[in-house]
This record gives C-alpha cells, structure tokens and sequence, in this order.
C-alpha cells in the first residue's frame, strides 16, 4: 500500500514538474493489458450463442444495417414529411429540370458527343443519385469541368482528321459527323463505365479521405483554371468560324491563334452579344427580386426557345451559324463497353473520378453543415460510381455535381432528393416528346464560361496540382 502511494506522489510530483516520455510514463504506472480470449473460446462462445438465436438476429440486423446504408432512400423516404416538403421539392425539381436542359447540351459538346448525350446524363444518373445518394440538396449531372476533361479524352484519341471521307471525283476530304460521333460515343461510355469502376471500388475500399489531399486552393485553381479553356473552345461559335481541334499542352494557344486568323461571322456574333446581353441583365434582375419571385426566371430556356423560333423561320437560309446535328432523341437499350479502350484511358477515368468526386462532396458538406446533417463521404463515392457505371451503359457521359444547379435546387425549396425525381422527369419528357424542337438551335446561344487549365492540358494540370499538393502535405506532417 505504502508503495503504491509512493509511485502515485512520484507520478504526480514528476507530472507537474516536467513532461513525461512515453518510456518514462511506462516505468511510473505500467500499462495493463487485459487478457486476449483464445480461439477455442470464441469458437465455444458462438456455439453457445447459435443455440440461443443471439446469431442470427445479429446477422439479420447487420443485414439491415447493411441495406440502408447502400440505399439510404429507404431510411428518409418512409419519414419523408409529405406537407411540409413536397410543395417546395415539386417547384424545385422543376426549376433544375429546366435548367439541365441547356446544360446537358452544351456540356455534351464540350465532351465532344452529340447533344442528345447530355440528355442521357441529365436523366439516369440523377434518378439513380435519388436512391444511393446521401445529401439532400446538391443536383448530379453533366458538369463543366468533367465535361472538358472528356473533351480532351476524345479530341486526342479520336480527332475529326481519322473521319475525313474523299469527295468522289476530287482531291477533297469532308468530315463523316457520324461516324465520328458512334465512335466517340463508344469511347465516352467505357470511359464512364471505368470511372464507375474506379469510384465504386474507392468507396467500399473506404478511400473517402482520398479528397483531403484535394486541398480548397487546389480545387479552385484548378476549376477556375479551367474556366478560360472553355471559354476559348466557345468562341469558334460566337464568332462563327471553323476552327480544328487541338489538344495536349498549349492547345489553348494554338486554338486562340487559329480563331484569330479568320473572317468573323457578323450575324453569330450579334446574335451571341445579344443572347450573352439579355442572360446577364435578367440574371442580375433575378438576383435583385430574389425575395420576390417564386422561382428564377429561366432565362436560359427562355433564350433557347427564341433561338429555336428564329431558326425555323427567317434564318434558316440566313449566313448565321449551323445548328445542332438531329437529337434522335428517343431511349436506347444498353450497350457494352468496348473494353479494347481501357488501357488508353485508364489515367484518365481515375482523374475524372478523382475530381468528379470531390465537387460533390465539397458541395454536400457545405450544405450538410448549412443544414443540420451528414453526409457519408464513402457512400457519396459509391453513389457516384454506381451513377457513372450504370450510365455509361445507356450512353452517358461521366456527371458530377453543379454549382450553379445546386444552389437553385436549394434556394427554390428543395428540401430532398425528390426534387431530383422531378428533374429527371422534366429531361424524360424532352427525350421522348420536345427534344426534335432544339433539333434547329444555333450553336452560339450556348456559350459556356466554365473551367479548364491554362497552359497544360486538363489531365497534365491535374496530376501536377495533385503532386504537388502531396509534396506540401508531406513537408508540413515532416517539420
């Protein structure tokens, strides 16, 4: 007893005059280890347990545990409160459903697949984040930067130059838009059946921290980087001259520097200028009645469908730019993946996971926090992989989460992802029944002002932000 009292006083004198080492603290109070059953008596423990039912109820309710974690839909929508959200949902889910029409399309030729793609990925994947997924208000689908980040997997592995057919009878090659268009699909969907790989394998591996090496500075150099990439691919159609694609470092350049030294189209530009003036006059309008309008005004539809009136009458004949090639807007069966591609974008479908995933559950965290839950990072990254994998069987291109979508699905009363349901339902009835309307839209009115890197290729810029990033982090965890 008198020991044990002399080794507390000692510890308590030596605690409060200096900082202990761990083999210092080991020697004043040992640690005590309790016993480690052995295997035998775990084995005698079970038998006894399987005989009493302890086993199987705890089997059927690790079973349960299960399910609902996989399919978080089943845990809120039996609770999901009909009065209080559905109201709010129904107009929300009509406000982004509108505002994935536009969106889809001109992310589809920012992917470099027809426009009608962008449809496909505007409809599966969010239906299908309705039932993984675990954030409440962020809105999937087709994304700037994804976009691009496939623009660049399509320019370079499969450029206009390998779909130039002879003219009969001349030295003249012209492009086959559909042959080109059916193999660049191909490739699209097993790229995106690969990112679904990639992100499902991620999440039940546990790889959700993954995205804290993707530091806040990193993500935003990079979007906004990529920003003026995309804003240059654009304006081949605001000042409507025919531009060959480029791609690797420096592509950008080489695409200004082409752009420049050809005769602009006066009539695409003036109608780009005017379509460009009257988006940010009534975004600003809308921004200031914020607190007095229902819903957003939207503009962007409002514009498409003035864009497709002047296209079937006065203009068809007109020196304006061309329109969108047909939609062929109607479902189509699944398809295989031509697994021959895998080895040539196997770097790049990681990269495209990688950063399609952390704009989602960046976004789901702030508007988790903002809102009073959580969201699973690990389930997020299934719930993406299983949106990516399926889609790509039914020709969609990779999605991730928007900005500018999310914050409209939320700020117009979105409380839940049936918001998305209904969204999904709007780009359903636009494949099936009004999609042949955009069939004669010119290309201009799309204009996109969204990211890409500046000096390097997307895929270049990526791996050296991330690296560098990883060099930082292992500096500061090593001072």
């Amino acid at each position: 007893m008198e020991q044990s009292e002399l080794r507390r006083r000692t510890w308590a004198s030596q605690a409060d005059s200096e900082v202990l080492s761990e083999a210092e603290l080991e020697e004043i109070a040992p640690r005590t280890r309790a016993p480690r059953p052995s295997l035998c008596s775990k084995v005698r423990d079970v038998r006894g347990n399987w005989h009493k039912g302890a086993v199987l109820l705890c089997s059927c309710a690790a079973a349960k545990s299960l399910l609902f974690r996989f399919l978080p839909v089943l845990s809120w929508l039996p609770r999901y409160p009909v009065r209080d959200w559905l109201l709010g949902d129904i107009v929300s889910g009509f406000s982004v459903g509108i505002m994935h029409l536009p969106q889809g399309l001109a992310y589809a030729l920012l992917a470099g697949v027809p426009p009608v793609t962008g449809l496909y990925s505007s409809f599966y994947p969010v239906f299908l984040y309705f039932l993984f997924g675990t954030s409440r208000h962020i809105s999937v689908g087709p994304f700037a930067v994804i976009s691009v980040m496939i623009g660049s997997v399509t320019g370079s592995l499969m450029p206009d130059s390998n779909f130039m057919d002879p003219v009969n009878g001349t030295n003249e090659t012209v492009l086959n838009e559909a042959r080109r268009d059916s193999a660049r699909v191909e490739l699209v969907a097993t790229l995106t059946i690969l990112v679904g790989v990639f992100q499902m394998a991620l999440g039940m591996l546990q790889f959700g921290f993954v995205v804290t090496y993707l530091s806040e500075p990193l993500v935003r150099g990079y979007t906004t980087a990529a920003a003026v990439q995309v804003l240059v691919s654009q304006l081949k159609y605001v000042f409507g001259v025919e531009v060959a694609e480029q791609s690797g470092p420096l592509s950008m350049f080489a695409v200004s520097r082409a752009q420049l030294g050809q005769v602009t189209n006066v009539g695409a530009l003036v109608t780009s200028l005017i379509a460009m003036a009257a988006i940010l006059a009534v975004k600003l309008l809308s921004a200031k009645f914020a607190s007095k309008l229902p819903m957003p005004i939207p503009i962007e539809l409002i514009t498409v469908r003035r864009g497709v009136g002047s296209r079937l009458s006065s203009l068809r004949e007109s020196p304006f730019p061309a329109g969108f090639p047909s939609l062929g807007c109607r479902m189509k069966p699944p398809v295989a993946p031509n697994v021959s591609y895998f080895g040539q974008v196997v770097g790049n479908a990681f990269a495209i996971a990688v950063v399609g995933y952390a704009i989602c559950i960046s976004l789901g965290k702030i508007f988790a926090l903002k809102h009073g839950y959580k969201v699973n990072s690990n389930q997020e990254l299934i719930a993406l992989g299983i949106c990516n994998f399926v889609g790509g069987f039914f020709q969609c291109f990779s999605i991730s989460c928007s900005m500018s979508r999310t914050l409209v699905q939320e700020t117009t009363g979105g409380n839940s992802q049936v918001a998305g349901v209904i969204a999904s339902l709007v780009i359903l009835v636009t494949i099936l029944k009004i999609g042949q309307l955009f069939q004669d839209l010119p290309k201009l009115i799309w204009l996109v002002t969204f990211v890409a890197t500046l000096l390097l290729n997307l895929d270049m810029g990526l791996g050296v932000s991330v690296a560098f990033a990883l060099l930082t982090v292992i500096f500061r965890t090593q001072m």
